[in-house]
């Protein structure tokens, strides 16, 4: 399947010769890590094939190996950089421009009050009533994650 122009995910894979940090965590052959745009949360991530996919239904059989890989993986690093109590993820590629499947791996910190909680988490999401996180902090955080999944003593999900 090509991927259609107006597709951010693609746009952004396809950025090879400017990798921003906060969009390139981490990465093999199937997925990219990147950092949520908008979050009002520090580590909230974005798992994102590498190639155009619009339902789980059509990863191939290594790309769904490797999703689950990245999925642990990922709340490990999470767990180890903010410290958060557990981590949340989501995959639903419905809103126009981000069809592209893609899962959302956000900690929870141990305090975050009951009406963000469970699915309510995306209330801190592109909401202009919650801000989102300062970009020092994002690359910050992306910066340590990028650390912590690239070390080779790092606890692995294999």
């Amino acid at each position: 399947m090509s991927a259609p122009s107006s597709c951010l995910s693609c746009t952004q894979n396809a950025e090879e010769t400017n990798r921003r940090p906060e969009n390139w965590i981490a990465f093999d052959d199937h997925w990219r890590v990147s950092h949520a745009v908008g979050a009002a949360v520090a580590g909230w991530l974005v798992l994102v094939p590498r190639r155009h996919v619009v339902t789980i239904a059509d990863l191939t059989d290594e790309e769904a190996v490797a999703l689950g890989t990245w999925q642990v993986r990922l709340s490990r690093a999470l767990h180890s950089v903010t410290g958060c109590a557990k981590t949340y993820i989501a995959q639903f590629a419905e809103l126009a421009g981000f069809e592209h499947v893609h899962f959302h791996v956000v900690p929870r910190a141990g305090g975050l009050p009951h009406h963000f909680q469970g699915p309510r988490v995306f209330r801190l999401l592109g909401k202009p009533d919650q801000p989102p996180v300062m970009p020092t902090e994002v690359t910050r955080v992306s910066s340590a994650l990028h650390s912590y999944l690239h070390d080779p003593s790092a606890p692995t999900a294999s």
